[in-house]
């Protein structure tokens, strides 16, 4: 599968998928929360470009790859996809809607993907009716990961992409009918922070040990369900992605670049008034969590507690909310 390419920070699959990963604080691992805001993009760059680089099975997997920081949250956007598509979200190569295994075919029981563009970003794994928990980054190799706790091993980290677009008939239905159903966008709970990375000397690098995806605290968002028949989704994704999650000293010695600064302190982001969100969409059916996903335990408890006294945000700084240029990124092996 070709097609997916870099713009600027958005990840573009085939079919209007547009999907940039935003970085945001680490919620309290108890008590269930507003989502909280967005702290800027993550930069992404094409394996390709830096094969001399990468380990070696970073290569065979080809894809993208993105800097985060030991226990740093975020988010994915899907902001900008000008069309509807079946978007799979993998961690660790495990469903973070369904907590099956990873597949090349759509699922209904249980679903195992988010309806684009209704669902306008997703914070973490489906892990309780109306509620997420939230995606926090950890090593592989302590058993912390999404991907540890459900299959019992960690192979894969990072995070993987699928998209499949509507067949031709529906798709035509839509286009003739979206003028007339078209709503009010939902705004991006993201606030952009911090200065461009700058470039320095890229030296040659080590080996890159590998990072997953565990979670966090838990926030109020709906994973919603598809209202549409599977049969209106093409049999076959349009096109996939690997993430590969990458900590700062690597991404140093792999691109020659400085990786965006630490998130700035929750308690200071509280103390100065920025907001945070609750999203309701009304029309929308939220999914049900499964057993494998609703199990999943907070980094916490694997690696200890870290968090500084919580500050809640004040009631007034939660918002309701209503409900391809560049060279093509290479897949692989995977």
């Amino acid at each position: 599968m070709t097609g997916v390419r870099i713009d600027g920070n958005t990840l573009r699959l085939p079919g209007g998928v547009a999907v940039r990963f935003i970085r945001t604080l680490r919620l309290p691992e108890t008590g269930t929360h507003p989502l909280p805001p967005g702290l800027g993009e993550f930069p992404l760059r094409r394996v390709a470009d830096h094969a001399d680089r990468v380990p070696e099975a970073w290569r065979a997997r080809g894809g993208v790859m993105l800097p985060v920081y030991l226990r740093e949250a975020m988010w994915l956007s899907f902001g900008g996809t000008t069309e509807p598509a079946a978007l799979q979200v993998g961690v660790g190569k495990v469903c973070a809607v369904s907590g099956k295994p990873w597949s090349d075919r759509l699922s209904r029981k249980p679903q195992n993907y988010v309806v684009l563009p209704r669902q306008p970003w997703l914070d973490g794994i489906n892990s309780g009716t109306g509620t997420v928990k939230q995606f926090v980054a950890v090593p592989l190799g302590l058993g912390a990961t999404v991907e540890g706790q459900v299959t019992g091993e960690e192979v894969w980290g990072g995070v993987q992409l699928q998209s499949f677009p509507l067949k031709d008939e529906p798709l035509a239905r839509w286009r003739e009918s979206r003028e007339r159903e078209r709503t009010s966008r939902a705004p991006m709970h993201a606030l952009s922070f911090g200065a461009a990375p700058q470039m320095m000397a890229a030296p040659a690098p080590a080996a890159a040990a590998g990072m997953g995806l565990g979670v966090g605290g838990s926030m109020r968002q709906e994973v919603y369900k598809d209202d549409r028949p599977v049969s209106d989704w093409a049999e076959r994704p349009g096109g996939r992605v690997f993430v590969h999650l990458v900590t700062p000293p690597q991404w140093r010695r792999i691109t020659g670049e400085e990786p965006p600064p630490s998130p700035v302190d929750r308690s200071a982001y509280t103390q100065a008034g920025l907001p945070w969100y609750d999203y309701y969409d009304q029309d929308a059916q939220d999914l049900a969590p499964t057993d494998s996903l609703e199990g999943v335990k907070p980094v916490g408890d694997w690696l200890g507690d870290d968090h500084e006294p919580w500050q809640e945000p004040h009631p007034a700084q939660v918002l309701p909310l209503k409900d391809a240029p560049g060279t093509p990124v290479e897949d692989g092996d995977w």
